[in-house]
């Protein structure tokens, strides 16, 4: 009789279990939110416009812009008008782009004008209700890479980079920036390597806007081994330059040359004989440097524009004191970029190549003056760039540390291939 009880409760259970694994499973609805990502630019959401864009025409004006799409002359003065405390609309430049963000009506009536001035800035005027104009910037990204390279032979460090698919920018900033009064990069060796440590810029997250710094390079050349390292040695002038892994300034004084790129045409002489004066003696007192009418003139050292005005046979020109003991001067300029009292960094563009006062064609005539006499700027011993003071060179040496051990750490890649790079993202909005 038990053991019937026992199989019959069994039986019962196994249908129970039976029965529950039958059950239908119970079905749950879930609500997934799809989040459409907006078509921002400009802090618009383009969708809700129909957008035009093209670049301002020689002859284009901001009125005749607005009144072909469809907007009168008394709402263009009526925006014009409150613009111009936040705007020249006068100074649109031909080939510079601009928006217009229209109404999506019949008419597709203009309700906002974005003009770029640059790759990242941009002026809004927005007259959708109210009329509002005010300045803007694009996101910008930067991302640190890292390369490396040989030279080969018959070949120089712009083909390599092109090889690998990296900027020229690099090139110049290396060339140019770093390692320009110690190494000369047309006189590069086969086996001569380098690594480098920089900084990309991109707008938009997008659109690559070239090489905004160059972090620390490492360059072997003639198998001598030139570590640069970036360090900032006054915050308040913003003056950044390049040391060595001892702390000493791979910089001079003075650059060689105020052009880029350009020839010496004449040289400082005291007895130059010149036809236009009937051969006369005729001092010279400056270093001639031909160029194109309207290439940049660079400041030779830091210091602070003395003078920055026209007269007589120098036309347009700047003086600027670097110290106690220097002075340059840069003569018949097409025109000036600085004025007198403002400070400018070495290599910064202070003019243009031009022939205004006596000239017989396009150059800067370069005056070295040295305890107040004009003197021949290449036979002085320029002294270095100013070192790291005490109270830096310890943080120096400190903050070069892991940035030494990162670029020890990259690997030299001698083929056609991009390096390996390791990224750092950081964006400023």
């Amino acid at each position: 009789m038990h053991f019937k009880r026992l199989v019959w409760i069994a039986v019962i259970s196994a249908i129970f279990w039976t029965c529950k694994e039958d059950k239908p499973e119970e079905i749950t609805e879930e609500l997934v939110v799809v989040k459409v990502k907006e078509n921002l630019e400009f802090g618009f959401n383009l969708d809700d416009f129909i957008v035009k864009r093209d670049t301002i025409k020689s002859g284009d004006s901001f009125g005749e812009i607005l009144e072909r799409n469809n907007i009168g002359y008394p709402k263009i003065f009526q925006i014009a008008e409150k613009a111009k405390d936040s705007f020249d609309i006068r100074k649109l430049q031909v080939g510079k782009p601009y928006t217009l963000l229209c109404a999506k009506d019949s008419l597709e009536t203009p309700k906002s004008f974005i003009y770029q001035p640059n790759k990242i800035e941009y002026v809004v005027i927005d007259f959708q209700d109210s009329i509002q104009t005010y300045m803007g910037r694009k996101p910008i990204k930067y991302v640190e890479r890292e390369a490396s390279g040989v030279i080969p032979q018959g070949s120089g460090i712009s083909m390599v980079l092109d090889k690998k698919g990296l900027s020229q920018l690099l090139a110049n900033k290396m060339a140019n920036d770093i390692y320009a009064w110690t190494i000369d990069f047309n006189r590069l060796q086969p086996g001569d390597r380098f690594k480098v440590i920089y900084t990309d810029k991109y707008i938009d997250d997008t659109i690559y806007a070239g090489v905004d710094h160059v972090k620390a390079a490492y360059f072997e050349h003639n198998k001598k081994p030139i570590y640069a390292f970036e360090f900032e040695t006054d915050s308040v002038k913003g003056i950044v330059d390049y040391f060595t892994e001892d702390a000493k300034n791979l910089r001079r004084a003075f650059l060689k040359s105020p052009l880029r790129f350009g020839r010496v045409s004449s040289r400082y002489n005291l007895k130059r004989r010149i036809r236009y004066y009937g051969y006369k003696i005729r001092p010279h007192k400056g270093t001639d440097f031909a160029a194109p009418v309207g290439t940049p003139i660079l400041a030779t050292a830091n210091g602070t524009v003395t003078e920055s005005t026209r007269r007589g046979g120098n036309g347009k020109y700047v003086k600027i004191r670097h110290n106690a003991t220097y002075e340059t001067q840069y003569l018949h300029m097409k025109a000036q970029k600085v004025k007198k009292g403002e400070f400018v960094k070495q290599g910064d563009v202070i003019g243009w190549i031009g022939m205004t006062g006596n000239t017989g064609g396009p150059h800067v005539c370069y005056r070295f003056w040295k305890n107040g006499r004009q003197v021949d700027p290449f036979k002085q011993k320029l002294p270095e760039a100013k070192p790291i003071s005490d109270s830096l060179k310890a943080r120096f040496l400190e903050y070069i540390v892991p940035i030494k051990q990162q670029l020890d750490n990259i690997i030299l890649v001698e083929d056609s291939l991009p390096p390996e790079t390791e990224e750092t993202l950081s964006e400023i909005q």
